[in-house]
């Protein structure tokens, strides 16, 4: 089912919208082994904003020595305080992967991609996978080798978080979306780290022409390999919440299937988009909200689903107060690109999207 280009131009604006804020939205309590789902509730309580339909606010005045520890960057992503987004690799990428649709099309080879982290992305502004990768890269080695070598962080969730520009321009087109985030990915991830990255742009892609979130999350099961980890774990979240499971009651079974696995492994992590989705129901703020609730890498997590969210309702139907403080404004660590407009970040991606 084709989209009228000005549809298909609010849904991509949307998906930009959604990622900014999802990400500034769970930026401040990200640190999986500290900030556990008991913990944020605790923090939301004590600052009465339970339940959360806003940005994270800012830490009350009599808060005691070490009861509640902030990200440093946390007074310019609490509700009050936001004026444009904060740099995050989870949006540096979205801005790198358009630039290199931009520049070498949608035949793009993984080569590329690692040449354009090597011209346009800080190496100071890369962690844990994409940093061994760029560090393989600058010594010499090529793909797959890069992802691969001296490597312990390859199934973690950084080629994910890589995914949505491949998936917003693959509207309705999951298997597409999908093969192009598998070409990013392997530069610096193998095994579920790959697959996380082909689920989640496929799971973008289809929501342009899912009818609400639980048929997108089934057509980007199609793209992945059926036994592998990320797609049991996905699969199971989906069960519980088809058979009535209450959303804690569901993140608790996830917690425990997954348990010993790093907060910021693509596994827990995509178990809880999964979650913030199908609870969510397609309304952006229970969505987004209930992600970052979820725990483990919240940041990243609140991103993408922010990202589906987006994609669902289009930037018309994600309410004022996640995009007004953002002022169309995007900081970014990618050469050329700090302070550009989100619309017109948007606007660039739907003319890729128009010549898929």
């Amino acid at each position: 089912m084709g989209l009228r280009h000005v549809e298909l131009s609010d849904r991509i604006l949307g998906g930009w919208l959604g990622r900014v804020a999802g990400n500034m939205l769970g930026k401040p309590v990200e640190r999986g082994d500290y900030w556990s789902r008991e913990r944020i509730d605790r923090y939301l309580r004590r600052t009465g904003a339970f339940p959360l339909r806003d940005y994270l606010p800012p830490p009350p005045s009599d808060t005691e020595p070490g009861e509640f520890d902030l990200r440093p960057e946390w007074p310019q992503c609490v509700r009050g305080r936001i004026h444009g987004s904060c740099r995050d690799d989870d949006v540096d990428y979205s801005i790198l992967g358009l630039h290199l649709l931009e520049a070498h099309g949608f035949g793009f080879t993984t080569e590329q991609v690692g040449d354009m982290w090597l011209r346009r992305l800080p190496y100071l502004q890369t962690f844990t996978a994409e940093r061994i990768a760029y560090r393989n890269l600058a010594n010499g080695l090529k793909p797959p080798l890069t992802a691969s070598h001296q490597n312990p962080y390859q199934e973690w969730v950084g080629a994910l978080i890589r995914a949505d520009v491949f998936g917003w321009t693959s509207p309705g087109d999951p298997a597409r979306a999908a093969a192009l985030a598998r070409r990013d990915a392997v530069l610096s991830h193998q095994g579920n780290g790959v697959h996380g990255a082909m689920w989640a742009a496929a799971l973008i892609a289809a929501a342009f022409t899912a009818g609400g979130p639980r048929e997108a999350v089934a057509a980007s099961l199609g793209q992945i390999p059926p036994n592998s980890r990320l797609a049991r774990t996905v699969r199971a979240t989906a069960a519980l919440y088809d058979a009535g499971a209450a959303w804690p009651e569901n993140l608790a079974e996830l917690e425990r299937a997954t348990e010993g696995l790093h907060w910021i492994h693509a596994v827990p992590n995509a178990g809880v988009i999964t979650a913030g989705l199908l609870y969510g129901g397609g309304d952006f703020t229970e969505t987004v909200t209930l992600t970052v609730r979820g725990g483990q890498d919240t940041d990243s997590c609140g991103a993408t689903a922010g990202s589906v969210a987006g994609v669902l309702c289009g930037a018309s139907g994600i309410p004022g107060q996640w995009t007004a403080p953002l002022g169309d404004r995007v900081r970014s660590a990618v050469l050329g690109f700090d302070n550009a407009r989100i619309s017109e970040l948007a606007a660039r991606t739907a003319r890729l999207a128009a010549t898929a």
